[in-house]
């Protein structure tokens, strides 16, 4: 072959190469940020779906929500001047990795990099995580994107993700687990376990968890529980007998009250018997009903992926801290539920509407969560703020509308009611409850100091 052949060869060999290389889609900053408007809620979706399937209870739910949104927080609010990291402001969490400045980063990317590393190790299906992961990953790189920012990105987010894990590793979750289970107490009006499951006292050492931003578990305890007595016309046996005549009423009305309770339910693990098997089925926790809240208000003002960041992240830190006060409280009163009681003293084979969780009775839960996220969507938000709610729908259940957050929280309170499974002061106690923690919440964590309109306690 002659020199000038070889040379020629060369080039076309060198041109088909270049054009090999450069055949993928260039950086395209408009495709990657119309991309990402959508991604921290679906990924928050993505995670109560996993969460569903796996079947966790409603505190531990409110943890896997926190770290991983504190973690995309972390990662988007460095490329925003005019927002404050959380870490320094949440307990234990003295600082966070940080971006080189000498690079080039796309940080919805890292955010969400950041929200799979940590998400991923919180849940037990981790190959569901891990598949949505590649996905996105896949579909950011089909839009198109700088291989070195690509890169950079990734790494931040996993480098900030580890970060998060580390923090929430300390966090007193796996020592609750070598602690002892629930005793039953054989003093009367204590609680015992409800059909038709008849499960152990969940998460009886919730108590003993890191709080968020709480002084401690123990900061907003609420008024005990009416004095427990069995004699007709005690102020007990008349709280009792309002949970009877209100369930009684909802049936018979079949309307309203009934549909609420319903809509409000949110237990993750609803078991079903027919003849000597035993069916479940699997819905959302009274945290994950509050998230998805906060995903379609974020939804209806169009916020930019900061904004959405700030907005899950908070209301995933208040549902959190919210889960851990009151748990403190349900163990220490350790009360009886209407089932056992009415049940006892009543009507011999009453049901309520609702399957009774295996908790104690004070205070009520989805009281305390609803009210702080409620309070923290209002702060966020505005009062007033109108929605249709449709997080139900995917479990057959129509849509709900609201015209504020503290409107449904509200509902949410008084639903346990009409399902039977709490008395009122549980749930209008309750309310004041998360009411205490979401105001320490939103004034003791900056975001924006403009956000700041809660009066500092």
């Amino acid at each position: 072959m002659s020199i000038r052949n070889t040379i020629k060869k060369a080039l076309l060999l060198s041109t088909v190469a270049i054009t090999i290389i450069s055949c993928g889609p260039a950086h395209n900053q408009a495709g990657l940020d119309e991309f990402s408007k959508e991604q921290l809620h679906l990924w928050n979706k993505h995670i109560t779906d996993v969460m569903i399937a796996d079947i966790f209870t409603p505190p531990v739910c409110s943890r896997i929500y926190a770290y991983p949104h504190i973690a995309a927080y972390e990662v988007l609010q460095q490329g925003h001047e005019e927002y404050k990291p959380l870490a320094e402001q949440l307990n234990g969490l003295q600082e966070t990795p940080q971006l080189d400045p000498n690079k080039e980063y796309y940080l919805p990317l890292a955010s969400i990099v950041a929200f799979a590393t940590v998400g991923k190790k919180l849940v037990f299906a981790e190959e569901k995580v891990e598949a949505y992961e590649k996905e996105y990953l896949k579909n950011v790189e089909e839009i198109g994107i700088d291989a070195d920012i690509y890169e950079n990105s990734v790494a931040f987010g996993r480098e900030m993700g580890q970060s998060i894990l580390d923090w929430a590793g300390k966090d007193g979750y796996l020592e609750r687990q070598a602690l002892p289970r629930h005793i039953l107490s054989s003093e009367p009006g204590r609680w015992q376990p409800t059909p038709p499951d008849y499960l152990p006292g969940i998460e009886p050492h919730w108590n003993t968890l890191r709080t968020y931003v709480l002084d401690s578990a123990t900061q907003f305890v609420p008024p005990p529980p009416t004095t427990y007595d069995t004699l007709p016309g005690s102020q007990f046996y008349k709280e009792a007998m309002e949970v009877y005549d209100m369930v009684k009423e909802a049936r018979a009305e079949n309307g309203d009250k009934l549909e609420m309770a319903k809509f409000w339910d949110c237990n993750p693990n609803v078991s079903y018997t027919k003849g000597h098997v035993m069916f479940f089925h699997q819905k959302i926790s009274p945290g994950g009903h509050w998230m998805s809240i906060a995903s379609q208000a974020a939804k209806k003002v169009d916020l930019g992926v900061m904004e959405q960041s700030e907005v899950f992240a908070k209301t995933a830190i208040a549902l959190a801290d919210a889960f851990i006060s009151c748990w403190d409280e349900k163990y220490r009163s350790d009360l009886i539920r209407p089932e056992t009681y009415i049940n006892k003293y009543i009507e011999q084979g009453w049901e309520p509407v609702l399957q009774t969780p295996a908790f104690p009775e004070y205070t009520s839960g989805h009281s305390v969560a609803s009210r702080a996220a409620s309070y923290t969507l209002t702060n966020l938000l505005g009062d007033n703020f109108a929605f249709i709610d449709s997080t139900e729908v995917q479990f057959g259940l129509p849509v709900r509308s609201y015209d504020s957050f503290k409107q449904a929280s509200d509902e949410a309170a008084i639903s346990r009611m009409y399902g039977g499974i709490h008395y009122a002061p549980a749930c209008f106690n309750g309310v004041e409850q998360g009411e205490q923690v979401g105001k320490f919440v939103w004034a003791n964590l900056a975001t924006r100091e403009e956000k700041q309109v809660a009066e500092k306690q």
